[in-house]
């Protein structure tokens, strides 16, 4: 609970930062936005003669004023909502749970009204600038990780960029025998291309048939990983001339 001098003192400090938002909101008349078209803001009667690059660039200036005066405008909404919590002896107590939020959080956001556990938007959202939408879906859609399927999904796409270099180097991977910088990001030694080791050094033509085994380095660590576990294959043992693939249930 805030004695009545700390509560004196944030009021003082919210205050203030209200008078100094509203002056700068003033001043700028809320980034320029007040003018009523934007070849206002650029000094220009028409667009109709600018290069498109231009255009691009008073747009993104545009846009940019809109973030800040959108911030601006919300930082001045929390100012107003902490005192109005303050008139109402309620200030410094969170609005979920009702505990005391501690004073080292209300020294370095006065205007929070909430404790650390139960700040909002606390959680990560997958929602995606709308222009995805026309270009093609959200870039989230295309990944299924955690249904552990096989197709282009954002982890690799980060392993794509990655092997060109990252700002690790083998002594951050502790536990883990990296001797090249090649291998110095997440899952490195994952399969590219491929999806079973086999399918490494073997081949077949174009009709599935003549199923050929290539030997390469990939191949005898393949048959030494097999005839250190005492197996004919990873998938299990096939029963001679009793079967033709491993799918076979007799």
């Amino acid at each position: 609970m805030l004695s009545s001098q700390e509560q004196q003192t944030f009021r003082h400090k919210l205050m203030k930062q209200k008078e100094e938002l509203e002056a700068h909101l003033e001043h700028n008349d809320h980034y320029d936005l007040e003018s009523e078209a934007d070849q206002e803001s650029v000094s220009e009667l028409s667009n109709y003669d600018n290069h498109p690059g231009d255009t691009a660039t008073f747009l993104y200036e545009r846009e940019k004023d809109i973030a800040l005066n959108e911030h601006a405008e919300q930082e001045l909404k929390d100012l107003n909502h902490a005192l109005e919590r303050m008139d109402k002896g309620e200030y410094g107590q969170c609005e979920s749970c009702g505990k005391d939020i501690p004073k080292d959080r209300l020294q370095a956001l006065p205007t929070t009204t909430f404790c650390i556990e139960h700040s909002p938007n606390q959680h990560e959202h997958e929602e995606r600038p709308v222009e995805e939408e026309i270009l093609q879906p959200g870039f989230r859609r295309h990944s299924d990780e955690a249904a552990g399927s096989n197709f282009y999904d954002s982890e690799d796409s980060w392993q794509d960029v990655a092997r060109y270099g990252t700002s690790e180097t083998p002594s951050d991977f502790s536990g883990q025998d990296i001797s090249d910088y090649d291998d110095t990001y997440i899952n490195s030694d994952e399969p590219v291309s491929y999806v079973e080791d086999y399918e490494n050094f073997t081949g077949n033509d174009l009709y599935g048939k003549n199923v050929t085994v290539y030997p390469n380095e990939a191949h005898e660590e393949y048959e030494e990983d097999l005839d250190e576990d005492g197996m004919m294959s990873i998938m299990g043992d096939i029963p001679y001339h009793e079967g033709d693939s491993y799918v076979d249930e007799d």
